[in-house]
């Protein structure tokens, strides 16, 4: 069974950066997806970031594109997110997630389609 650590979390005010990691323990394939999703209170978990652990493909959701971005460090198996000019609107708890099987943009964004999940990190942008 695959585990997921994630870290990096923490207050930071707004226009800074922050880079989360998630590392996985276990058995994962090339095929697989791993993506971020943040809950904010009483939000539903909205879509961040996705990436296949063989590096071919991300995606991103409208809200960070073009200030947060995914990767991913195969021989430690875990997966980062960059996040760069960040907004207040950006705080959440942050979660990574572990999709096996079929990764396309569709399934990567759907949080249903995720079978493991990390505990999460707080993320607060305030000033």
């Amino acid at each position: 069974q695959v585990q997921l650590v994630e870290s990096g979390g923490g207050l930071v005010q707004p226009g800074g950066s922050l880079r989360l990691s998630c590392v996985a323990s276990g058995r994962t394939h090339r095929d697989d997806g791993m993506g971020w999703f943040r809950q904010a209170p009483g939000k539903e978990r909205e879509f961040v970031a996705a990436i296949r652990w063989s590096g071919a493909g991300t995606w991103y959701g409208d809200a960070v594109n073009g200030r947060f971005v995914i990767s991913r460090d195969s021989a430690k198996n875990t997966v980062f997110l960059q996040m760069d000019s960040l907004k207040h609107e950006d705080t959440a708890v942050y979660y990574c997630g572990l999709r096996q099987g079929r990764a396309i943009s569709a399934i990567l964004r759907d949080p249903s389609q995720y079978s493991v999940w990390g505990q999460g990190t707080q993320v607060t942008v305030s000033s």
